[in-house]
């Protein structure tokens, strides 16, 4: 997917909300576990519940590898439902050098290979520009570094001065030079609203991934006002909020709601900031 069909995207459903799907065996609702693969089927009903107001999916891989094979196998299933027109986000964080790094990239973007076909994935950049690159070696494919993120620890080292920049700062100057903005976003968390007008400086035209909105505290006002561009340049994610917006048997219906809710704030927001 392009960023103008993102855009496009965008704008026929007023939203820029992104589901992760965060799906853990331990939470999803209890009469959802007599079926053959109760992860594929929470997920579809969600998906099912959500397509109208939402614009993206992001599968958290650490909840499917950590049921093996079977979800790997969920995971297969969950990105070959999820209709064509919706951008797809392999929220891995992979980061490593050489063959290594190359073979993450074709686990998420090598449906010959592995039976996923991801639009993008998220990457670690520490480790360099040759952490990137192979990811970047497969056409109309994204990457979204890690760039500011949400949790407490950020401060440990992306928040450090590097003389006049902090280091998330670096990070966006130099990742510029490896892809434009129609291959590379960055994941900004929304706990981090006040340092948006500063990431807008230096990456403009990029899309963000916002994640940190709703159960984390997040404000979607604040994002957008502050990280929208010309071409919206955000996908803000919500999980929790929405697939666990009830443990019973009405589960799907009450993630619908809440994601319409979301539709609808971020419907007032476009038509003000855009």
């Amino acid at each position: 997917m392009t960023k103008q069909q993102l855009f496009e995207q965008i704008s026929q459903k007023n939203s820029y909300l992104c589901v992760g799907l965060d799906t853990d065996i331990k939470k999803i609702p209890t009469h959802l576990l007599k079926e053959k693969d109760p992860i594929f089927e929470f997920n579809r009903q969600i998906i099912d519940a959500t397509i109208d107001y939402t614009v993206a999916y992001k599968p958290n891989i650490a909840f499917y590898e950590a049921l093996g094979a079977k979800g790997w196998e969920s995971l297969q299933k969950t990105i070959e439902y999820i209709p064509k027109n919706c951008f797809t986000i392999a929220d891995a964080k992979r980061g490593d050098i050489g063959n290594t790094s190359g073979l993450y990239a074709r686990t998420f973007f090598d449906k010959s290979s592995s039976g996923l076909d991801f639009d993008s994935v998220t990457v670690a950049p520490y480790m360099g520009r040759d952490s990137v690159d192979p990811f970047l070696e497969f056409d109309d494919k994204w990457v979204i570094l890690l760039a500011l993120t949400s949790n407490a620890g950020s401060e440990d080292f992306q928040q450090l001065s590097i003389g006049d920049k902090f280091l998330f700062e670096q990070v966006i100057l130099t990742s510029q030079k490896w892809a434009d903005s129609e291959r590379m976003m960055y994941v900004v968390g929304a706990t981090k609203a006040d340092k948006l007008l500063k990431i807008r400086e230096l990456a403009p035209d990029n899309f963000l991934l916002v994640p940190g909105v709703g159960a984390q505290g997040g404000s979607l006002e604040e994002v957008s006002r502050y990280g929208m561009n010309k071409h919206c340049g955000l996908l803000v994610n919500s999980s929790r909020a929405i697939i666990y917006a009830s443990s019973g048997e009405d589960f799907a219906q009450k993630a619908k709601i809440e994601a319409q809710k979301v539709q609808q704030e971020m419907s007032k927001y476009l038509a003000e900031y855009l």
